[in-house]
């Protein structure tokens, strides 16, 4: 076997007999700390591990900023690192990453890109006892600072083969050391900080650095970007629409026939975050200033009608124009909208990034190349996830089919790696800068220790809901306090917060009582109910249901004659039947086209689905229950078409535009 210098102190360390000396007391330090922690921190702390491994995926690269750091020899003078793009970067481009001079390519050869600039990928051994929030516990290696993305050389075809060289050194005509070259690409968006690409040897289990490229900035690193607009009431007539700066100056909303509205701005900062004991990915390494977030009211507006706006200043500059749709009145007769939970983002490049989604390996996308070519281009039979939904939805949008979109939790997966927001937010613009974008608050977004939330797994990160308030405000009554309903068309949503107290006679629960018994029932025929963690799955996991939550809440659905219940949470799509304490009250009949009817004119309980199945990744189906009438484990979003008499329902599988199930509610 060959040894390269860039990678030799690196394999050294990984030999057999360090790894005899090493693994054993890292390995002891691990259960002490756990030890420690599991006497101090509610058992369902120490044991989170399992809630990530239901519902995170945990890769190598994720953790990698516990590994043990080593610095490689400088033994290679000729090694650089080129960037095709050293300043002024624009908005969103994607950057090739050359790496020259390597006089032994390897497989573990890689290239992250790290933001700020300036962030520290030193060692830091003490950050070991900080990841233990992200359900890992294994010896991983520590860099103070997580690279925001990361790729491996090798995913260049030539570099390995060193079909790419270079001479970099002749014996009066012969040469005699030769290098070689591999380039891989970025897809960069504008995160307002400068960035930086660092080579590493060793891949992620004992990585070393070999060299840094210079600083990149952003041209314009005050840009208003991804604007994003949601119902502020019932009416139709306001909309607020949210977006992201590196300005804190007051900016405008252009909109209408000449009408302007100023924005109000907010920030947050690493104070505001969560912690414990054990600091929090949010407290510590992965903050990333998120600028300042502006938003403002449009106000004048007629519902269900187009308008265009633009949003920003001279001074900072301007979005593009863009054409929006406000969604229908409370008490009018039709509404189409599209709902889901649990959608993330995957990389829209061969990048490994935090919480990698299904399928995202190998591919380069953008909205500039036609997505179906991206896939041929690959041999992929499906695109991501979330990629694929966010395809298939924005036609939707671009066929007129849409009034409104409801994303009831786990909105980023960010959990405390801030960046991850600036790149969800990008992803989802095409959806949520053209029709309202609804949200609930989910467990990836509240939940932390001893922060206020029902269930105290770190799985927010230590975000603690204060990003996902500050980018998404939602018409509710308080900070932290998640909790809003609304009227569009036929339809009130009761959209409720399940990481928060729900029990009964707390203040969540008396408001949801209140809420549901005040619908006017001949206005708005439809009631529906929805928040992140289900009351039924045929999924297995202790964590994916809680039975109290059943317990004191669904008699209250019963009571308000609730017509259809959402949940996310569990990554795939399930509905029931007519169902109330796992019995079926009631079956649905087949109309003449063979579609599931319920008909609620003699009502008997609500129908529940679980639709968490818009990306994230795709759970299984453990048990057969007799309430359980559908089941699919395709990513998806549901497609709702509401009358006053009739509401028809499709689960739409997202790659293949099928609907792989449908039913209908109505009311004679």
């Amino acid at each position: 076997m060959s040894v390269h210098p860039e990678s030799l102190l690196a394999m050294a360390a990984s030999t057999v007999p360090s790894r005899i000396f090493l693994k054993p007391l890292c390995f002891l330090l691990i259960l002490l700390f756990l030890g420690f922690c599991s006497s101090l921190l509610h058992p369902s702390v120490a044991n989170s591990v399992y809630e990530h491994r239901n519902h995170t995926a945990i890769s190598a690269f994720r953790v990698v900023n516990r590994r043990s750091l080593l610095e490689c020899p400088n033994l290679n003078p000729y090694l650089q690192v080129n960037v095709s793009k050293t300043s002024d970067l624009a908005d969103e481009e994607f950057v090739t990453v050359t790496v020259s001079g390597v006089l032994h390519p390897a497989h573990s050869d890689w290239v992250a890109m790290i933001s700020p600039s300036h962030a520290s990928v030193k060692s830091c051994p003490l950050s070991e006892a900080f990841y233990l929030q992200t359900g890992d516990t294994s010896h991983l290696p520590l860099l103070c600072h997580y690279p925001v993305k990361a790729q491996f050389v090798s995913n260049d075809p030539d570099y390995l083969s060193c079909r790419k060289q270079e001479c970099k050194k002749y014996n009066n005509t012969e040469c005699v050391v030769k290098s070689c070259s591999g380039s891989v690409t970025f897809h960069v968006i504008n995160i307002r900080t400068d960035i930086e690409f660092v080579f590493f040897a060793a891949g992620f289990e004992t990585p070393c650095i070999l060299r840094r490229s210079d600083p990149i900035n952003f041209a314009n690193a005050n840009q208003p970007l991804y604007g994003h607009i949601s119902s502020i009431d019932s009416s139709g007539t306001s909309m607020r629409l949210t977006w992201v700066s590196g300005d804190k100056g007051p900016q405008q909303v252009q909109y209408g026939d000449g009408k302007s509205e100023t924005s109000q701005v907010s920030t947050f900062s690493q104070a505001d975050m969560c912690s414990s004991l054990v600091p929090s990915p949010a407290k510590d390494f992965g903050w990333h200033d998120p600028g300042y977030i502006h938003s403002a009211v449009m106000t004048g507006l007629q519902p269900s009608s187009k308008f265009s706006y633009r949003y920003g200043s001279n001074s900072v500059g301007w979005s593009k124009q863009i054409d929006f749709r406000t969604p229908s009145a409370g008490g009018s007769n039709e509404l189409k909208f599209l709902a889901y939970g649990d959608m993330g983002k995957a990389p829209l490049d061969a990048s490994t990034e935090h919480y990698i989604q299904i399928q995202s390996v190998g591919l380069t996308l953008t909205r500039r190349v036609p997505f179906d070519l991206v896939k041929a281009r690959f041999g992929l039979k499906t695109l991501p996830g979330s990629i694929s939904v966010v395809k298939a939805m924005t036609q939707e949008i671009d066929n007129g089919n849409v009034d409104s979109i409801f994303h009831i939790g786990d909105i980023s997966y960010a959990t405390g790696f801030l960046v991850e927001w600036d790149y969800f937010l990008n992803l989802i613009t095409p959806l949520a800068s053209r029709v309202s974008y609804m949200t609930a608050i989910g467990n990836h977004e509240r939940d932390y220790i001893n922060s206020g939330s029902v269930y105290i797994t770190p799985d927010s990160g230590g975000e603690c809901g204060v990003p996902y308030e500050t980018y998404f405000p939602m018409p509710t009554p308080a900070k932290d306090k998640p909790w809003y309903s609304i009227e569009q068309g036929p339809v009130h949503f009761t959209v409720m917060s399940t990481e928060h107290d729900w029990s009964f006679n707390s203040e969540q629960y008396n408001w949801m009582k209140m809420d549901m018994a005040s619908v006017d029932r001949s206005k708005t025929p439809w009631l529906i109910f929805t928040g992140h963690r289900p009351m039924y799955t045929s999924s297995g996991g202790l964590l994916n249901v809680d039975g109290r939550f059943a317990q004191e809440v669904e008699p209250l659905l019963l009571q308000s004659k609730v017509d259809l219940v959402l949940f996310g949470h569990v990554h795939n799509y399930e509905r029931t039947c007519s169902v109330f304490q796992s019995r079926c009250l009631a079956m649905p009949a087949k109309d003449a086209n063979g579609t599931d009817t319920y008909d609620h004119s003699n009502y008997k309980a609500p129908v529940q689905a679980v639709i968490g199945m818009a990306g994230f990744k795709l759970d299984g189906f453990q048990k057969n229950e007799t309430w359980s009438l559908s089941k699919m484990m395709k990513f998806g979003y549901l497609r709702v078409h509401a009358t006053k008499e009739d509401m028809k329902l499709e689960f739409v599988e997202a790659d293949t535009r099928k609907v792989g199930d449908s039913f209908r509610i109505i009311k004679r």
